[in-house]
């Protein structure tokens, strides 16, 4: 199992002394670290108007990390596809695969903050279809050697061909997926699928559930099962206190940065949000003794590995680390990568073990 290092910016907090432009500054940073580190990927998110997050072009950041870097993995966490032109994100994400010699793993999704589209003039009610339609774009202008031409319900081109084509063929597609009808897109569109353990625990029962989904979806639909994926809150703690600081912080997390985000209104969310509504409810009620390893990697270097070796066993080939959440001081983030990638990483085979040797 391969591990990365994941974003999503979070810095919409009360009384929150740090400024976007130096959280963006320490991102780049640690994604950096992360190579030297050994780490498979970085993975970095997508969040427009510090509505959650303020880094709002992972391509421009990792493009500045492909230039430093030789080996790790670039991939956004995620493209919110239907507030771009699918022929557009298909030019910048073929270009960033050229450039860094073909080290793309693209993820997509549609994001759950209605509060991103507004501005932008798109349909928050009708991004399922958006967002169906626009992969589907970028996967064909991908693959095509020739023009192509497109009419859809929300696209329409004619004889198209973008340039710089990917070096890889095909650029590795995930599909961000919090609900069954994107994990059979993924599926039906031959992609792979990432997850949040938390979501997945909401909505489906746990990973291994996930995974049985998919699984069936792709037999569905003919194609072969891709890798599974999934992202992990990553918090160390060797004590009572440090885990009591531990859980504060990832309360406060949900709190301030996630439920304000979240379609939480049944009379206002559209039909394919409903399911975020539960979880809405629940997050305004979680208190730091409820997180569990259905949402969290959370105490000592064992504990980690323990709750790993379960994510590993359900068929999931890479976890994705979100350190920096809460707050969390830049320094200290860099030092639990550091303690993950010399305590916990050397019980998984991976890329890392290769690095290292």
């Amino acid at each position: 199992m391969d591990f990365g290092y994941f974003t999503l910016s979070d810095n919409h907090y009360e009384d929150n002394p740090r400024g976007a432009n130096q959280f963006v500054a320490d991102i780049a940073e640690e994604a950096l670290h992360a190579d030297k580190l050994g780490m498979h990927s970085a993975w970095i998110g997508e969040h427009h108007f510090n509505s959650l997050g303020v880094l709002s072009c992972p391509d421009m950041v990792l493009a500045y990390i492909a230039a430093r870097t030789k080996r790790i993995r670039l991939a956004p966490a995620v493209n919110v596809l239907p507030l771009h032109h699918p022929i557009r994100v298909a030019e910048q994400w073929a270009t960033l695969d050229l450039m860094s010699n073909g080290r793309v793993d693209f993820a997509a999704g549609r994001g759950y903050d209605r509060r991103e589209y507004l501005p932008f003039h798109v349909s928050f009610e009708d991004n399922q279809s958006i967002f169906d339609e626009g992969l589907e774009v970028v996967r064909k202008l991908w693959a095509a050697d020739e023009r192509i031409s497109h009419h859809g319900k929300h696209y329409s081109f004619d004889d198209v061909r973008i340039t710089p084509k990917p070096v890889q063929k095909p650029i590795p597609t995930y599909v961000g997926s919090f609900s069954k009808p994107s994990i059979e897109l993924a599926a039906r569109l031959d992609c792979g699928v990432i997850v949040a353990p938390f979501a997945a625990a909401m909505t489906f029962g746990g990973l291994k559930q996930v995974a049985d989904v998919y699984h069936e979806s792709c037999a569905k639909y003919g194609n072969a099962p891709r890798r599974l994926m999934c992202s992990y809150f990553t918090h160390f703690a060797d004590n009572r206190a440090q885990e009591d600081a531990q859980r504060a912080r990832q309360i406060r997390y949900y709190r301030e940065c996630v439920i304000p985000a979240l379609p939480g209104d049944p009379k206002t969310a559209p039909p394919s949000y409903r399911y975020f509504v539960d979880m809405v409810a629940r997050l305004q009620t979680v208190k730091p003794e409820d997180l569990t390893e259905n949402s969290v990697l959370l105490g000592s270097p064992q504990r980690i590995i323990d709750t790993l070796k379960k994510v590993e066993a359900a068929g999931f080939s890479e976890v994705i680390l979100y350190f920096n959440v809460g707050l969390k001081p830049h320094q200290q983030v860099k030092d639990e990568m550091n303690r993950f990638m010399e305590e916990v990483a050397p019980a998984f085979d991976g890329a890392h073990k290769q690095k290292a040797a």
